[in-house]
């Protein structure tokens, strides 16, 4: 799929990740990670709202009330956006300071799961963290090395996981009441051509779409029998996130970044760090929310 006149949101960002939709507000959300910037795009205005936070930030989810949950640094904090108040909730690996949260998500039950990774990519020094509403922090993947994709099949038995350098698409039993998962398999291998997988959300048909960092695209992955289905193919190397959103849930967002290219590539390649919107005739899930 190489759709022509891609409608583009110009945000430039240096590291863009994160996409999530909020249904209460009809927006999208997205990161800046390195740049601490917060994008609201509402999709019927097309008017884009920036918020910026003095720290690195990798994540934003839906919590409870309307209110956001952020992964700033390597902390997570409730983020008020009527009164732009931050009350800071739990934090991971202290003693680690050159260690950052990457991907996040919300699992069927509530339980915020989120991943780190060292700003050097040491290699092992990343974990998978399970936060319920306890806000304890607990370790579900030790030695990862840039914690990344997650999603939840729709029966809840599921749970798909990347861990980016291994080019690995990971499929673990999933158990819903416990929020316990067990190593199944590996769904997924990307060949080394098609770049490295990214960020991940899942459609209807239980078909996962993956951006692939260096890889130029959006790729439909069939978890089922590990072929490639589809993909979406974009003017930039960088692909980084995606998210279904919109009043029917199948327009995909889909995040760049222009970390990692020289000054003549970017020139080359002048929308890396813009998001792409991409209506297509599959439909994704309503994110789920957080338990606190």
């Amino acid at each position: 799929m190489q759709p022509s006149n891609i409608p583009t949101i110009p945000s430039q960002c240096f590291l863009g990740e994160g996409p999530l939709w909020h249904t209460g507000r009809q927006s999208f959300f997205w990161v800046d990670i390195e740049k601490g910037n917060l994008f609201e795009h509402h999709l019927a205005t097309s008017v884009t709202r920036t918020r910026h936070f003095p720290h690195r930030l990798a994540v934003v989810l839906e919590g409870k009330d309307g209110k956001l949950i952020l992964g700033l640094d390597r902390q997570l904090a409730r983020f008020d956006l009527e009164t732009e108040e931050l009350e800071w909730l739990c934090g991971v690996e202290e003693n680690l300071p050159l260690h950052r949260f990457n991907d996040g998500k919300v699992d069927p039950a509530g339980r915020i799961w989120i991943g780190t990774l060292s700003t050097k990519f040491t290699e092992g020094a990343g974990s998978l963290y399970r936060v319920r509403q306890d806000l304890k922090p607990v370790v579900q993947l030790p030695n990862l090395t840039i914690s990344n994709g997650m999603a939840w099949t729709e029966d809840d038995r599921t749970f798909y996981f990347i861990d980016t350098p291994t080019r690995q698409i990971r499929e673990f039993d999933f158990d819903l009441e416990s929020g316990e998962i067990r190593f199944r398999r590996v769904a997924v291998e990307v060949p080394e051509d098609l770049g490295f997988p990214d960020g991940m959300c899942i459609d209807q048909e239980g078909m996962l779409w993956v951006a692939h960092y260096g890889g130029s695209g959006v790729f439909r992955w069939n978890p089922k029998n590990g072929e490639l289905v589809d993909k979406i193919t974009l003017p930039v190397p960088h692909v980084t996130s995606c998210c279904f959103g919109g009043e029917n849930l199948d327009t995909l967002l889909i995040t760049t970044a222009q970390e990692n290219l020289s000054p003549e590539q970017l020139k080359k390649y002048p929308q890396s760090g813009d998001v792409f919107l991409v209506k297509l005739g599959v439909r994704g899930f309503r994110s789920s929310l957080a338990c606190f």
